[in-house]
């Protein structure tokens, strides 16, 4: 176990082992109820370190390490959503969170782990990876694995970029979204990207794979709070939303209409995490 002083919060490293023996580390923060919160594709635990920060002023919050990543073992050969879903119960099990805090992939992981499980009491996802009829692009797929096998890491950033970015970034000329690479991402996260293009490879395939099996979540019986960025720009956000909101058995939207797709871990994470606990809290003090 180890832990790093992170202004007044002490935050810890711990782990579980997940049904397939994987083991997965996480982050933990703060007192109060558990929540767990889920990162998103090319994301790590301490990404959501602000976010995390936010919400362990009112909880005790687990960020969990998604495998593939870190010091969470690997993706394995059997890699499925169904790993990912076992990875959040076993974590789950382990600290009794009855919240989950799921962004992009990561909220898609949370409405999985959601299904059919009565011990969880809501879910916040932000912008979850949720393809309905194709509405996540994955034509780029091709390209991005030629580019991979032939270990050309920062093309195949750039083809998965302009296949699934925002709709104004996607008629860049690839030479010239090479080019701005540098100045809109650090060297630390052009490094920590460039190495999880496999993984994200893999989780778009389970994107791609569970396509339109949206129907599914009428089985979740935890509240949902859906939350979207107004600026994100991208084409499958409110399809996903609106069959969301139509099949949840219980569930409400919250929009924030200056943030976009990076909303909760990079632009605005206290603002987000104050909704968030908002949400969470009234629960409680029903329940």
């Amino acid at each position: 176990m180890s832990t790093r002083q992170m202004n007044t919060t002490t935050d810890t490293t711990q782990a579980v082992f997940s049904l397939d023996g994987t083991k997965i580390s996480y982050l933990t923060m703060g007192n109060g109820p558990s929540v767990i919160v889920i990162p998103g594709t090319l994301s790590m635990a301490a990404d959501y370190a602000a976010f995390a920060r936010a919400l362990a002023e009112h909880f005790t919050v687990h960020t969990i390490e998604r495998r593939g990543r870190g010091e969470s073992g690997p993706q394995g050969d059997d890699y499925s959503i169904v790993k990912e879903r076992e990875d959040v119960l076993a974590l789950q099990q382990k600290t009794g969170a009855s919240f989950l805090v799921g962004h992009s992939f990561g909220g898609f992981v949370a409405l999985e782990a959601a299904r059919n499980n009565l011990s969880l009491t809501k879910i916040a996802v932000y912008e979850p990876g949720v393809s309905i009829d194709g509405s996540i692009s994955m034509d780029w797929m091709p390209g991005y694995e030629k580019k991979l096998t032939e270990k050309k890491y920062l093309d195949a950033f750039v083809e998965f970029s302009l296949g699934v970015g925002p709709l104004r970034a996607r008629k860049t000329p690839p030479w010239l979204m090479k080019l701005l690479v540098p100045l809109f991402l650090s060297s630390h996260e052009r490094k920590q990207m460039l190495g999880l293009l496999h993984e994200c490879l893999r989780e778009h395939q389970e994107e791609a794979r569970l396509d339109s099996s949206y129907e599914n979540y009428r089985e979740i019986a935890a509240g949902v709070l859906l939350m979207y960025g107004g600026k994100s720009d991208l084409p499958w956000v409110h399809p996903a939303l609106e069959r969301l909101s139509a099949v949840l058995p219980q569930s409400e939207t919250k929009g924030f209409p200056k943030l976009n797709h990076f909303g909760i871990d990079k632009k605005a994470p206290r603002e987000v995490a104050r909704a968030v606990c908002a949400y969470f809290l009234r629960e409680q003090a029903t329940s």
